[in-house]
């Protein structure tokens, strides 16, 4: 078999691959609630990351690779927020939760960013970083045309009033 045989045929777009670890890590902490086992949500977390990443579409690294923190804050926050709800203080539970499951979860986040950062490296994000950089210093230097001074038309921001006033005699 030639390159096209290795290749997946399934393809993400970015916004899948974000869905699909964030639904992954929801359901790590349902599980780790029933299994009562902690590695379980930073595991999922870990593995989705590394899937998505593998799976997207080579043009939408960049876009998937700045987004693994903010996949794990939301799931944390989702499931915090569903347990702080039961609880006497909201935001003082909240809080507490928030901080331990994030320090709980800190290393598999991080292993979890450097993964998906390393497997979209070598899948291509230099050259999406290069025409990202070629695109804005294209615009930069694009000389924008002078448009004249249009003024808006009558009665757009104000009623017009049509007519003559009565006279009330």
């Amino acid at each position: 078999m030639g390159e096209k045989g290795k290749r997946s045929a399934v393809r993400l777009t970015a916004r899948g691959a974000i869905a699909l670890a964030l639904m992954a890590t929801l359901a790590g902490y349902v599980l780790t609630a029933l299994l009562d086992i902690q590695h379980v949500v930073g595991a999922a977390f870990v593995l989705s990351s590394l899937l998505g990443v593998l799976m997207v579409n080579r043009r939408e690294l960049l876009s998937l690779v700045v987004t693994p923190p903010l996949v794990f804050f939301c799931a944390t926050l989702f499931v915090e927020l569903g347990r702080a709800f039961g609880s006497v203080s909201i935001v003082q539970s909240l809080t507490l939760g928030l901080y331990t499951s994030l320090t709980r979860g800190a290393p598999w986040l991080f292993a979890g960013s450097a993964l998906v950062l390393g497997v979209a490296w070598r899948r291509g994000l230099r050259d999406n970083v290069r025409e990202l950089r070629e695109e804005l210093k294209a615009g930069a230097e694009a000389p924008r045309p002078r448009q004249s001074f249009v003024p808006e038309p009558e009665g757009y921001f104000e009623p017009k009033v049509y007519g003559t006033p009565r006279d009330e005699n």
